[in-house]
């Protein structure tokens, strides 16, 4: 059987279908990948089994899925190409997946950095009102949607150490309030009707932006973004990792995961496990503390 056309087909996506050096340098690449693959075999051979077989020995290299995926589309479109010229019969790529690639974790602040960050910048009254944010956001594991769709009445239940709180599905849930983030919530309950405007009725939202209305979630991210970078914070620093430095805390201090998933407001608890990774060694420390296989015998 003759080898397929590669060139041909490079030299009509060059000239049809205008696609950059850039993009045919990449296509050229990944088929030169996949005729070093098949080593002897003729491409026009290939069958879905030898292309998982590939697609297995690229990740055993330890290319990412965004990587094998692209690859993956690479080959598909050139055998799809050549199924149109009468080629081939039948495209060995279709319904072959890339393995997905394990979800990125936002990191976590440390709690040195997460003390720094809410240490009070001064009196101004949005210095204020950004602590009390930063501070609910770490005390109580928020989401931002959630923090920013606060409204006043919420705050009858902070002197009680907890908050109402709608999440996702619009689920009620109640979280608990720390002393340290009570503390800045009422410093800033105290002086937040100096937002409003002269005749602007009194608005519901219990964070206001510079023009007396419900402060937005773009300028929360942006309010935190420039704090950390004031403080020299080696990352940027953004709503979910408080959350998430929340989260970590809780549980390296507790080990409590159920407590820690009815705070995320998690339906399942397998959200939790992946979303509160806890380092190797604090697992190893439970396991030999609690398993009693792994007990020293005396």
């Amino acid at each position: 059987m003759t080898a397929l056309p590669v060139d041909a087909w490079l030299g009509e996506l060059a000239g049809q279908r205008r696609q950059s050096a850039h993009t045919l340098s990449a296509y050229r690449r990944d088929l030169s990948l996949l005729q070093e693959l098949a080593g002897e075999t003729s491409l026009a051979t290939l069958q879905s089994h030898h292309i998982r077989r590939f697609i297995a020995q690229l990740h055993g290299r330890g290319l990412s899925g965004r990587t094998l995926a692209r690859i993956l589309s690479a080959w598909r479109g050139f055998f799809r190409w050549c199924c149109l010229r009468g080629e081939m019969a039948q495209n060995p790529v279709e319904g072959v997946k890339a393995p997905k690639s394990p979800k990125a974790l936002p990191h976590a602040l440390s709690p040195d950095e997460a003390a720094a960050l809410l240490d009070p910048a001064g009196d101004d009254i949005l210095e204020l009102r950004d602590r009390a944010i930063f501070e609910l956001f770490y005390s109580s594991g928020l989401r931002l949607s959630e923090l920013a769709s606060l409204d006043i009445a919420c705050l009858a239940d902070v002197g009680s150490g907890e908050i109402r709180v709608l999440g996702k599905r619009s689920k009620l849930r109640v979280v608990p309030v720390g002393a340290k983030a009570r503390e800045a919530l009422t410093a800033w309950s105290a002086r937040r009707n100096e937002l409003l405007k002269a005749g602007q009725d009194e608005r519901p939202a219990l964070f206001l932006g510079r023009n007396g209305t419900r402060l937005s979630v773009r300028m929360i991210e942006v309010r935190l973004k420039r704090r950390a970078l004031q403080l020299g914070l080696p990352t940027h620093v953004h709503p979910h990792m408080l959350r998430h430095s929340f989260a970590s805390h809780v549980l390296q201090s507790s080990g409590d995961l159920r407590a820690v998933q009815e705070m995320l407001g998690h339906a399942s608890i397998a959200s939790t496990q992946v979303y509160t990774h806890l380092d190797f060694q604090h697992l190893a420390k439970v396991y030999d503390a609690a398993h009693p296989r792994a007990k020293k015998r005396e």
